[in-house]
């Protein structure tokens, strides 16, 4: 079955820019003229208003690849992960097809800046926060977080125009630090209880699994747990400081 059977179906701004570039390189050629279809759709750049399912597993197999390749190594749990994650998600089928194509994108040089700026002017930021989500997950999936990879995630991060405590409310839901509970709340410790009330209110807001509804049960999966790690963030926050 070609890559492009599988993927380009529902893809639409995925295989325009550097992203489709990469992905095309990877098994071969290009599968998509983006040429062509700016000149179809009348448009001269490759931004368009929504992203689906498919498209955000475009940008995870680009993504996955520059985490997993800044190390030096290829890790088999790292690529493991990436298939249950999108076995769940697409299908034990297109998954085969998805990791097939992941394996030929960790050969070539991922160029992250450029990919991201694609996916930052098509991509909602609800979805860049998911997308930075996955990515701290797939770098933790041998059991060894390499400091290269949390600057990678970062750089990515920067890249997208995620702001440093969105940043640091991710990472701090999955690797402990000093005062992490604030952390992932966005907040100092030193912050009142009425800021405090009200970043909860915010966070929530933010990461409801709402924001992420359409991409698939996985997506919304991850979504309800980084809404339930703000939950149990402000449950702490609250127990420490006697707040009803």
């Amino acid at each position: 079955m070609a890559f492009g059977k599988i993927l380009g179906g529902g893809l639409g701004w995925a295989f325009g820019g550097p992203l489709g570039a990469l992905l095309g390189i990877a098994v071969g050629e290009l599968l998509i003229d983006a040429k062509a279809r700016q000149a179809q759709s009348g448009r001269t750049g490759i931004h368009q208003s929504s992203t689906s399912a498919a498209d955000f597993g475009a940008a995870l197999i680009a993504l996955s690849a520059a985490v997993i390749q800044t190390d030096g190594q290829v890790v088999k749990a790292e690529i493991q992960f990436v298939r249950e994650f999108f076995n769940r998600q697409f299908g034990i089928p297109k998954t085969n097809e998805y990791i097939r194509l992941l394996q030929q994108v960790i050969k070539h040089d991922v160029p992250v800046r450029q990919i991201c700026d694609q996916i930052r002017l098509n991509m909602e930021h609800p979805l860049r926060l998911e997308l930075l989500r996955y990515l701290f997950e797939v770098s933790r999936a041998d059991g060894h977080v390499h400091p290269k990879e949390i600057e990678m995630i970062q750089r990515i991060a920067n890249y997208l125009n995620i702001s440093d405590k969105d940043f640091l409310s991710l990472k701090n839901m999955f690797y402990k630090d000093t005062d992490s509970s604030y952390k992932i709340l966005e907040i100092e410790k030193s912050a009142t209880d009425e800021e405090v009330k009200k970043a909860y209110r915010k966070m929530a807001l933010k990461y409801h699994p709402d924001k992420v509804s359409g991409l698939g049960p996985e997506f919304e999966k991850n979504a309800k747990e980084k809404f339930q790690k703000v939950q149990e963030a402000y449950d702490r926050i609250k127990k420490e400081r006697g707040l009803k």
